[in-house]
């Protein structure tokens, strides 16, 4: 276990910025504003290395447009990439194979989920995985596929031809919430042990937020990318939003000073 706790353990994690929530934002008014494409600016501007969309079927955050958008904004910023994950449905694969971003995260999710719950049951999806990682890895697109922290899952992997997993991190933001993430934390080191010595890449995402990400990314070595957006959005609302307000005050008060 120590050499493998040695293993990539000096590789920094690199943040990819989820911009769902300010597509919702945006669908919720009809036109572009808050623009996607501004706030992925932000973010690169700011230290990520990456940016991640969800479109779903019924386009009710990321859209279709925003993919091929985002792709062509991250080549301004070298080494930065593109993340789409989404279910593999035909439509889903057309879009990725328009827009080529550096990566596609496959998750089982339902047409008509609210968000993404559970992880691929690699056995039973086998045939699918396999068809549709070749496809993609054709069109020069690395796959990473959304699994549950399950050491056994995690091994079977490989035979999709997949590149990287991103282990479904929910149970630990809910435990770490209520101060008991010491109970799960060792299925999430197992399960990346399980990775790394099968030669995928990990990441990792799903409810990390700034009080719980230092801790697994303490426990759980060899992440190389994290995938935040609700959280980091909400951390933005409530960090961000006094700064805003004092600034729309000072320009009611600088109005009626003028007048």
């Amino acid at each position: 276990m120590e050499l493998w706790r040695n293993l990539r353990s000096d590789m920094p994690t690199l943040l990819s910025v989820n911009l769902n929530k300010i597509a919702l934002i945006r669908n919720s008014r009809g036109r572009d504003y808050p623009s996607v494409e501004h706030f992925a600016r932000v973010a690169l501007d700011n230290g990520a290395r990456g940016v991640t969309i969800h479109p779903r079927p019924d386009q009710r955050h990321a859209r279709n447009a925003d993919a091929l958008a985002l792709s062509a904004l991250v080549k301004q910023y070298p080494g930065a990439e593109l993340n789409i994950e989404g279910y593999p449905s035909r439509e889903f694969l057309d879009v990725v194979l328009q827009s080529r971003p550096a990566q596609c995260t496959l998750v089982p999710d339902e047409p008509g989920q609210i968000t993404s719950d559970h992880g691929w049951n690699i056995r039973e999806r086998m045939d699918l995985l396999k068809g549709v990682v070749a496809e993609l890895q054709a069109a020069g697109v690395r796959v990473s596929l959304f699994v549950d922290p399950d050491p056994e899952q995690v091994a079977l992997a490989p035979q999709t031809g997949a590149d990287r997993v991103e282990l479904y991190t929910e149970d630990y933001a809910l435990k770490h919430s209520e101060g008991k993430h010491v109970s799960v934390i060792d299925q999430y080191v197992k399960a990346a042990e399980a990775a790394i010595n099968a030669g995928l890449g990990l990441n990792a995402g799903h409810d990390l937020n700034l009080l719980n990400l230092a801790d697994f990314l303490a426990a759980v070595r060899g992440v190389e990318e994290v995938s935040i957006g609700h959280a980091l959005t909400v951390e933005a609302l409530e960090q961000g939003y006094a700064s805003v307000v004092r600034q729309y005050v000072a320009i009611c008060r600088a109005a009626g000073l003028a007048e």
